[in-house]
């Protein structure tokens, strides 16, 4: 995605993406499940993407229901969201998919590319309204964030407007990266606290961390089955997870449980001080990787980082020192 080394990870996410002109209409567009057209620019929109709206949101579209995914917002949306929803107050759709419900809203476009839709879901709900799904090549929640949003411009008319976000994220991006030359080849893991899995480099999550110079190590990606971007570890071995920064994601109550892990003081990143604590907002922020999300995350993340990867073992990282793991 760049032009001098981290501007390849750009360049390969956005030569998956498909080329479409503004306001294109109709429009074209393939997935999974064969190939959906929108003949006309979309007045109401459902999003069951648990993310979706997110980027609908970015694109200036108010969606009339979307789906929440976790952490109890009565909007169904994250702070970071809050603003670009302004006054409008959608449906919010909790659990699992309601073709009747759906059907009553009387959409004229469905959005699915992070919702794990079915065949047998997407047979019904196109007898709704056209609807999206992601690629097969990407699975049910690993459509690259950029690639999910041009999809959603072309769907919207607003490919021009989705290009323009892209390019403001990405401008970001290579900024932090050029200020940190340090942290180029420098391994990083992003482990979910509690459940313990690390997220390898298909993932959203790992994909930000390359961009911003950090590799996946192959301890993690070698872990990986079927196209899994997320891996499951062993408290007994925390072995692929002995990398030079170690983020550490907890959606609510996880702190104690990395506090308790027995082998954690085995780790690099712990007699270094090396590990950065994600908060539940953090961590939401990151596990979304919307278009609205990830500058929020970047602002908080990247202090967090250069106090992790400063390589002075004194330097507290803040978050970690906050929530009781500083060694």
């Amino acid at each position: 995605m760049r032009v001098f080394l981290g501007c390849i990870c750009l360049l390969v996410a956005q030569a998956t993406a498909p080329v479409f002109a503004a306001g294109e209409m109709p429009v074209e567009i393939e997935h999974r499940f064969g190939t959906t057209r929108i003949t006309e620019t979309p007045e109401r929109v459902v999003s069951l993407s648990f993310i979706g709206h997110d980027f609908l949101l970015a694109l200036g579209i108010e969606p009339v229901a979307l789906r929440d995914w976790y952490g109890g917002h009565p909007r169904g949306v994250w702070p970071w969201a809050e603003a670009a929803l302004g006054n409008s107050n959608p449906e919010v759709m909790r659990g699992g998919i309601d073709v009747e419900r759906i059907a009553r809203l009387k959409p004229d476009l469905i959005v699915g590319q992070a919702s794990g839709i079915s065949a047998n879901d997407y047979r019904i709900l196109s007898k709704i309204a056209p609807t999206i799904v992601p690629q097969a090549r990407y699975g049910d929640y690993g459509t690259p964030w950029r690639l999910m949003l041009r999809t959603l411009g072309a769907a919207t008319g607003r490919a021009e407007r989705a290009g323009d976000v892209i390019a403001g994220i990405d401008a970001k991006i290579e900024a932090i990266r050029s200020r940190h030359p340090e942290w180029q080849g420098l391994t990083a893991s992003i482990v979910l606290a509690g459940e313990l899995g690390a997220y390898a480099s298909g993932d959203n999550r790992g994909r930000l961390l390359s961009e911003l110079g950090f590799r996946i190590p192959d301890a993690i990606e070698d872990l990986q089955t079927g196209g899994s971007f997320y891996v499951d570890l062993s408290e007994e071995d925390l072995s692929p997870i002995d990398t030079d920064v170690l983020i550490w994601l907890d959606p609510g109550g996880a702190a104690g449980h990395i506090r308790e892990l027995p082998l954690r003081k085995t780790l690099r990143a712990y007699r270094q001080g090396r590990e950065v604590y994600a908060d539940p907002l953090l961590t939401g922020a990151l596990s979304h990787s919307s278009p609205l999300s990830l500058a929020y995350a970047l602002d908080r993340l990247v202090p967090l980082l250069e106090q992790a990867a400063d390589g002075d073992p004194r330097t507290p990282v803040e978050s970690s020192a906050a929530a009781g793991l500083s060694p």
